[in-house]
Formats: C-alpha cells, sequence, structure tokens
C-alpha cells in the first residue's frame, strides 16, 4: 500500500513537530503531512532530557540548600527526602508535558497523520514503515528528524557491569548512596549535582584536562570549585582503564599523572556523548550524505546533499544538540521546503548548563574569535562586583564580554552565575542584530539584578566599574 504526501518527516520529537507545524501554518493547513517515528512522542526533550532533568535538580536543591544557608541569622533546616517519591512527580510532570503539548497539539492538526513504526528510505521520494505490514509512504520532499541516543566510550568491562545513561537514570527508584560519572559535560554535571543534592557521594571522572570544556576556561574553573565545596569529587584528566565489580561495588580503575585511583559506586552514570539515529534510514538510498560519525550533512537551509531532502535536529552534523535549536532548524527546513529562504543561524544561538551557578553562553569563545580573527577585546566582571549577586550570597561566578576590536560588536557573551538562564540572551539579541557593546551601556538596566553584570562587562570597556557608584550610566 502506497500513500501520498507533500511532506514526509522521520521523527516526532521537536525537530519533527516544528516542522510539521510550520509547514501547516505556511499552507493554512491543506499540506498532507505524514510523521514516521517509534518510541515515546516528543523525542528526547520532553521524555528524558530538559523535562526530567530541570524537575530532579530542581527539587534536589529544594532539599539541599536548606540545609546550608549563606544568611546570617537564618537557621539550618533539614527537609524530609522520599527519592521514591520525587521521581513519581518527575514520571507524572513528563507524562503531563507529553500529553498536553504533543499529543494533544497534534489532535489540533487534522493534516498531519502519524504512522507507528521505523521509517526508512526505498528512494529519494519513497519512505518504508517497518510496523509489521507493507506501507511505503511517498512525497516530493522528506525531512529527517530522527535525533540521536546516549553512546558508551569501549572501556573494558562496564557493559558487564552495567550503567545508566541520561535515558535510563529516570527509571531509578532508589537513590544510589555512590555515584559514578563518567564524563564531566553538561549532562554529567547536571545530573551529578542533582543527586549530590540528595546526598549521593558523587565523582566525575573526565578524560579532559577540564570539565566543561566548550566553556571559557574561567567558568569551568570556578565551577569545579564550587561543585567541590558542595562535595562533588573530580578525577580530571583521567583515563579509564577497566570497570569491574568487587564484593557487589562496581569499581572503576582510573589512571591519572598521579597514580591509578580506584572510584567505588552502586551505580554508573555514562555522559559521554550522543550517536545520531541515522543508521537504520538506507541513506544510501535518498543520496543522503553523513559525516565520519553518522550526522547528517546539510547547509545552512537544512538542506541534505539531496535537494529535495531536509533534515533538522540532533541528528544533523552541528557542534549544539539543542532543543530549541532543532524547532528552529524544523521550522526553517519546512520554511525552505515550501519555497522560503530561511537560514540557520547558530552564532546567536545560546546555550546553557543548569547546574547552580548555571553557565549560559553564546557566540564566540576569547580563544575562538582569536583564533578565527588573531584579535580579541574581552572584559570579565566577576560577580563578586554584580550587587544583587552581593544580596544573594552567590558570588563566585562571572560575566564575560566578547568584543571586535574594530568595530566593537558584541560577538560572545559568556555567564556563570545563579539564574543566568534567565539573562544571557541579551548576549543572543546582540550578536543577532550586530550591537555594539555601546548600545548595551545605552540601555537602561533594572537594578538590582544578575542581568547588570552584562551592562558593567560592557561600561567597562570604557571605565572602572571600582570607581562607579550604583546605576551610573
Amino acid at each position: 500500500m502506497t500513500r501520498q504526501y507533500d511532506i514526509v518527516i522521520i521523527g516526532r520529537g521537536a525537530g519533527a513537530f516544528s516542522s510539521a507545524i510550520k509547514a501547516t501554518e505556511l499552507t493554512e493547513g491543506k499540506a498532507g503531512i505524514a510523521m514516521v517515528g517509534v518510541g515515546h512522542i516528543g523525542g528526547t526533550c520532553v521524555n528524558v532530557g530538559c523535562v526530567p532533568s530541570k524537575y530532579l535538580l530542581e527539587s534536589s536543591h529544594r532539599h539541599f540548600y536548606p540545609q546550608h544557608p549563606v544568611f546570617p541569622g537564618i537557621g539550618v533546616s533539614h527537609p524530609a527526602l522520599n527519592f521514591r517519591s520525587v521521581m513519581r512527580g518527575l514520571r507524572r510532570l513528563v507524562s503531563d508535558f507529553r500529553e498536553a503539548k504533543y499529543e494533544k497539539v497534534l489532535a489540533s492538526y487534522p493534516n498531519i497523520d502519524m504512522f507507528e513504526g521505523k521509517g526508512r528510505f526505498r528512494s529519494p521520494t519513497e519512505v518504508e514503515v517497518l510496523d509489521g505490514k507493507a506501507k511505503t509512504l511517498r512525497a516530493k520532499n522528506v525531512v529527517i528528524a530522527t535525533g540521536s541516543r546516549p553512546t558508551a566510550p569501549p572501556i573494558e568491562g562496564l557493559k558487564e557491569v552495567g550503567y545508566i545513561t541520561s535515558d535510563t537514570v529516570w527509571d531509578l527508584n532508589e537513590r544510589p548512596k555512590r555515584l559514578a560519572v563518567i564524563g564531566g559535560g553538561a549532562i554529567g554535571l547536571e545530573l551529578g549535582q542533582a543527586f549530590l543534592h540528595f546526598g549521593s557521594e558523587v565523582t566525575v571522572v573526565e578524560a579532559l584536562p577540564r570539565i566543561m570544556a566548550t566553556a571559557e576556561s574561567e567558568i569551568s574553573e570556578i565551577l569545579q570549585k564550587k561543585l567541590t565545596e558542595e562535595g562533588m569529587k573530580f578525577q580530571i584528566k583521567a583515563r579509564i582503564n577497566r570497570v569491574e565489580r568487587v564484593n557487589g561495588a562496581k569499581v572503576i580503575e582510573v589512571v591519572t599523572a598521579q597514580g591509578k585511583p580506584r572510584v567505588e559506586a552502586d551505580e554508573i552514570l555514562v555522559a559521554t556523548g550522543r550517536a545520531p539515529n541515522t543508521g537504520e534510514l538506507s541513506l544510501e538510498k535518498a543520496g543522503v550524505e553523513t559525516d565520519q560519525r553518522g550526522f547528517v550533512k546539510v547547509d545552512s537551509t537544512m538542506k541534505t546533499t539531496n535537494r529535495a531532502i531536509y533534515a533538522a535536529g540532533d541528528c544533523v552534523s552541528k557542534k549544539l544538540m539543542l532543543e530549541t535549536l532543532a524547532a528552529r532548524e524544523g521550522v526553517i527546513a519546512a520554511t525552505n521546503v515550501m519555497g522560503g529562504k530561511a537560514r540557520v543561524d547558530y552564532l546567536s544561538t545560546p546555550w546553557a548548563v543548569f547546574t547552580n551557578p548555571q553557565i549560559a553562553a553564546v557566540g564566540y569563545t576569547e580563544e575562538e574569535y582569536v583564533k578565527k580573527t588573531g584579535a580579541c577585546s574581552c572584559r570579565t566582571v566577576g560577580l563578586d562586583k554584580v550587587a544583587k549577586a552581593e544580596m544573594l550570597g552567590e558570588t563566585e561566578g562571572l560575566v564575560k564580554l566578547i568584543i571586535d576590536p574594530n568595530t566593537g560588536r558584541v560577538v560572545g557573551l559568556h555567564v556563570l552565575s545563579p539564574m543566568a538562564t534567565e539573562y544571557a540572551l541579551e548576549g543572543a539579541m546582540a550578536i543577532k542584530h550586530g550591537l555594539r557593546y555601546d548600545d548595551i551601556i545605552d540601555t537602561t538596566h533594572i537594578f538590582p539584578t544578575l542581568a547588570e553584570g552584562v551592562k558593567l562587562a560592557a561600561q567597562s570597556f570604557t571605565r572602572s566599574i571600582d570607581k562607579m557608584s550604583c546605576c551610573v550610566e
């Protein structure tokens, strides 16, 4: 049986839904759209990514910080913890989000047909649905939005001993007394801090010289110091020799310049990277090329090496894996399928790590811009210079502004701060619209806020902020 559609979308996460909805809007509901996928509707973000991880983090903060007050005169309290109940609440939230944001939304678009099953190409214009029945979908254009999955490095004994990932950690009902985290990136640090705040002994093992290697080095240093003060342990620039089970414990043999320390744990969380879900798509039949890791090659219009086929989301070859970026790419793909000329703007796309303090960044790092242009003008303001941070008792952090020295334009903003994710968008807007640092200075900011740190960083290009009173323009 063959069915004809205007667009076939393989996948049903953020990139797929945004693409389908945008195509529907552009055609006033006239486009016939098929969406093909397996597993929970909504993809990574709502099911095993942003939604559950931030719920876990926020609930862990409620448990941890009352036991560590920062204000004089505030006593220590010990909130009760029922970890099993926390996880039940987490799963309920995920289910509610999935129903409200995807299942019910889909019901509002009668032009979109959902097919349960894996999709693969039979030809550039035909997608076969592998659901136990012979079913082929034909369309002039196809959007690939199959997402990604966690991967584990080939460590001796790891598979035999067993481990959890960011996909399976949500199945836990008991808090591990000891948690080893392999990988010091965003996922490892977020989940690591959450379990640390719930009372687990957490050790992070990172192969690179510092955690969060994609962030500014100053940010990595301060964040590691802060997490260490909270009780997290680190093995940095470490290679894992093997994993074994000893007397019921999972033991990781780590090799460092200092020796071969052993990390004992009840659970091992692997957070070392993700791989694209493209291996079973038969992309060669569609003339769609991938890079060496299997990510789909696209141009800035999200077009693949087959001009009739587009791709969006985590399966695309790029640096950032973000739900918001996947949705944006899906919109661009749909727009261009319908004859538009939209392009993705990665430079003004912000990214974040939701530890406390949070990392939020957009644009170039200092090292990247020096490498690109040979010069960079940068200013860094510590949170101890920001009045609101003093009021919060949270002065370990910084705001760093990257400026093109020839034009004064903002090309990067990097923040380590409580609630950094709530205000770093100022940098994204500045980069997107070509604003200069003096445009930030000339814009009145609210006092007292943490966001004032961005303005102070801009002002530090023209004066010493140590010689300023509050709210000096």
